[in-house]
């Protein structure tokens, strides 16, 4: 998701987009520790994805848990 639509997103909805993207960064390193993730290239895309989204909550004053 691009940083447009993030800041475009309500609080709620924001935070449940970082759940989301935690989620899939998971499930990534799971498959990468047992040899079944192919493209790695997702790992980087999903940390990246966290952090444009976490930088946003930091902006608005969120409070950000796992």
């Amino acid at each position: 998701m691009k940083p447009t639509e993030l800041r475009d997103l309500s609080e709620t909805e924001l935070a449940e987009q970082i759940k989301i993207a935690r989620r899939e960064l998971l499930g990534l390193r799971f498959q990468h520790a047992t040899g079944e993730l192919d493209n790695t290239a997702g790992l980087r895309r999903a940390k990246k994805e966290i952090a444009r989204a976490l930088g946003i909550a930091g902006e608005r004053g969120m409070e950000t848990r796992s």
